[in-house]
Parts: C-alpha cells; structure tokens; sequence
C-alpha cells in the first residue's frame, strides 16, 4: 500500500496557546478481511555486529517487532489478495527514509503509514557482545519510542480490530492491558458497525518484553496465560521468569531448562490448556501445551411464555444448573473436552554446519517466527504445523541484515530467490508434518 506524503503544516489549523500536532495517514478499506496485525513497533536498526565478524555497523536498516513480525506472515500472502490482510502501524517521522518508504510499500501490505513531522522515528541500537551467548541482542533506544495501544488501531482505522490474529510485545501487566482493550473495542466495533456478523475470538500471541522476564514478573506472567493463546518467550526469556539462564557453559541452548521450565510453568494451571513455544535459535522451538480441559458453552433456547409440550426438560434444566446466558430465553450448559496436550521439539530450518554457513544475522528472527506462527493460526493450521510456519518464516529474516529481498509477483514470487511455499513443503516433510502449501 502506497503511503501518503508527509503532512505540510498550515498555521490557520493551530489553536492560540496550544500545540497542534499534524499527522496524516493512509486509509484501509472497511471491507478489508485482515488475517494478523502486530502492536509490535517499527524502529530503524542500527546494528553493531558480534565482534568476531569484524564487520562495519550497518545503519538505516528497518527493523523492530512489529516490522518483523509483519515479514512473517507477508512471507505466506502473496498478493493481490492474501498480502493485504497483514497489517501494522508504521509511525514516520520527519526524518524517515523515502527509500524505506518505498521497501515496505513493495510488500503490498495493509500497512498503515502514519507521518507526524514534529518528531522522529524511532531508532535503536542493536548489539552482540555477550560472550555467554553469542546469540543474545542487547538494545536501547536512540530517539523516543511511541508505542502503540488499542487506541491507536480504533482512530486510525477500526477495521483493523476485525483481525483473525493479534501479536503483542510487552510486559506482563500491559499484555493484560492491550487484551482487555482490545477485546473490548472489538466487542463495540462488531455491535456498532456488523450488528449481524457472527464474530469469534481473536488469536492472540503474546511476546514477552525481554526486560521484564523476572522472577518478580512470574506471579504476572501466570496470571496473563489465561487471557492469550499462545505465550513465546526465547529460551534465556523462559529462564528469566524462573531464575534461571537458559544457557550452558558453552553458550548453546539448555533443552533441558527449556522442558522443566514449560512443566513447571503450566504445572500451576491444570484445569484449562495453556500453549508455550519457546524459541531457542538454531535448537529449534519447544511447543509444551498442557492436558487440561476446554470449556464450551452450549446454548439451549427456552420458550418465553411459559413451558409447551415441547420443551426438553432434561436439556432446560441442565442448562439452568450451569447458568444463565446474557440473551433472555436462553441458557447455556458447559461441555468439557480433554486436551491430550502436546510436548514437542521442532528444529530450525538452518542447522549445523549449512547453517551456520546461511545465517548472517539473528535479528529479528523470533518476531519474524511469530509472524508466520500467528498467520498459520489465524487461518485454521494447527500448533505444530503453525510453529513449521514461523521456522520457515524465521529462515529467511536471518539470511541477511536487514529484511530479505523480494522479487516476483504472485505465484512467480521470490524471497531471497526461493518460494516460499516450496520450502516449507520441504521443511515440513523433513520434520513429518506432512506437506506445506503456505496459504
């Protein structure tokens, strides 16, 4: 989607004593089906590189969680179709890139530009320097940020909170926040705007904020599982909540953290089925979903008026037992399904010694898992085959700095040179899964 050009400031729009802030952006159809929207940011890298590559800083590249995670699930919708039913906002400031501008544009997104000429892009520093982890990115901001809220997607353009999927980064308690939020604005969109439209739930993934990953922060963490789909902190994050490093002496991945840390985590809740994948790079994801019980409720219509020879009784009162629903005449009666839940590695796609040879740079790479993750979700896969997505998806963030490069149109379309849909069917044979189409 083509943005707008930066607002020009017109001194007849101020207000005498207060600052106007200018800002424009570009429209979404309200008839747009959206399949992943992430509140994820986008933030222009600058990334400092593990001082064993000797290489020079790379700057201007585009980046963030939210950039990232959009990759993800842009990698499996081609357009013209399926590529605008990803979605994010983009905040520009007044010195952001004309070139990046055109590079997100190309991906036919749904993509909201949003321009504010008073202030700058968000910028961040990237670094590898942690001689216990290789793979462990240290960042800070170098420009103020602006996180996004529920609010943001309700002014800018409420079709977005119509969304199959939501990916979220944040703490504990602001993950609670933007799910309440969110929902709730939904909840008045669909009531507002398609009183008639049946709605289901989103798909919510939850990022943890790598900071926050505490053991202060655990009580919070559990209390959040109830209220998302799908928690994904990376193994050292896992570790954090629980004391814990997640690393060996030799700097690889403890698998073995990762297992006990996932027993222990859904261990404190096992009534209902929670799902953690834990992305540990180059050893792969651990999907851990406990054995609990899914709730559904049923609704049995009554008859106003009074009971009729054709009133089921033993289905009225059983419903009555289980409580009352919101629409008058009806009742709703609780059906239990066991949840045989899943314990489960799945590697990554680059491996060994090929991939250490294709991997150039790490960052980015979760997000971008997320991304295809979240998508895979919002169309009907399974968690297993979900998180084939998000490895493929992550495959293709890490082969270079920066985002890969896309060419083609449609089924002639090429990341890096490849399909993304033939490595996935690859991908997906090699781990049993069966075969992949990517849409």
């Amino acid at each position: 989607m083509t943005p707008p050009p930066p607002p020009e400031p017109d001194p007849t729009d101020a207000v005498a004593g207060e600052e106007e802030v200018l800002e424009s952006w570009n429209e979404i159809p309200p008839t747009q089906e959206i399949d992943f929207v992430t509140l994820g940011m986008f933030i222009i890298d600058e990334i400092h590189h593990p001082p064993s590559l000797s290489l020079p800083p790379s700057l201007n590249i585009p980046g963030g969680a939210g950039t990232y995670s959009l990759l993800g699930a842009r990698l499996f919708s081609p357009p013209p179709l399926l590529s605008s039913t990803t979605s994010m906002i983009i905040d520009c400031g007044s010195d952001f890139p004309p070139s990046l501008s055109a590079h997100l544009s190309s991906w036919q997104t749904s993509a909201i530009f949003r321009h504010n000429a008073d202030r700058l892009t968000t910028k961040g520093y990237n670094g590898y320097s942690n001689p216990l982890d290789p793979s462990h990115r240290s960042f800070r901001y170098l420009t103020p940020k602006r996180r996004l809220t529920t609010d943001d997607l309700a002014s800018l353009s409420p079709v977005l909170l119509t969304t199959k999927s939501l990916h979220l980064i944040c703490s504990p308690l602001r993950c609670q926040e933007l799910v309440t939020t969110f929902l709730s604005a939904r909840k008045r969109y669909y009531s507002h705007q398609r009183p008639s439209e049946e709605h289901t739930r989103p798909v919510i993934i939850w990022e943890p904020v790598p900071d926050l990953c505490t053991p202060e922060e655990l009580l919070n963490c559990t209390n959040t599982l109830p209220m998302v789909d799908v928690c994904s902190p990376n193994h050292a994050e896992l570790a954090g909540f629980l004391g814990g490093t997640g690393v060996l002496e030799d700097g690889g991945v403890d698998a073995l953290a990762v297992e006990k840390g996932c027993e222990q985590l859904l261990a404190s809740m096992p009534l209902q089925s929670y799902t953690l994948v834990v992305r540990a790079g180059e050893k792969g994801a651990y999907i851990a979903r406990n054995g609990g019980r899914k709730r559904t409720m049923k609704k049995v219509v009554g008859h106003r008026g009074g009971l009729t020879k054709e009133t089921d009784m033993e289905e009225l009162f059983r419903g009555l037992v289980m409580g009352v629903g919101e629409e008058e005449g009806v009742v709703a009666r609780e059906e239990i399904e066991v949840d045989e839940g899943v314990e489960r590695w799945l590697p990554a796609y680059w491996t060994g010694e090929e991939g250490r040879e294709k991997v150039k740079d790490a960052t980015g790479g979760g997000n971008t898992f997320l991304g295809g993750l979240g998508v895979a979700l919002a169309r009907g896969k399974g968690i297993e085959e979900a998180v084939g997505w998000g490895a493929v998806a992550a495959s293709f963030a890490i082969e270079q700095v920066g985002m890969p490069e896309l060419k083609g149109e449609g089924e002639e379309e090429r990341w890096n040179g490849e399909r993304v849909g033939d490595r996935l069917k690859s991908f997906m044979e090699r781990v049993g899964l069966g075969e992949g189409e990517g849409k």
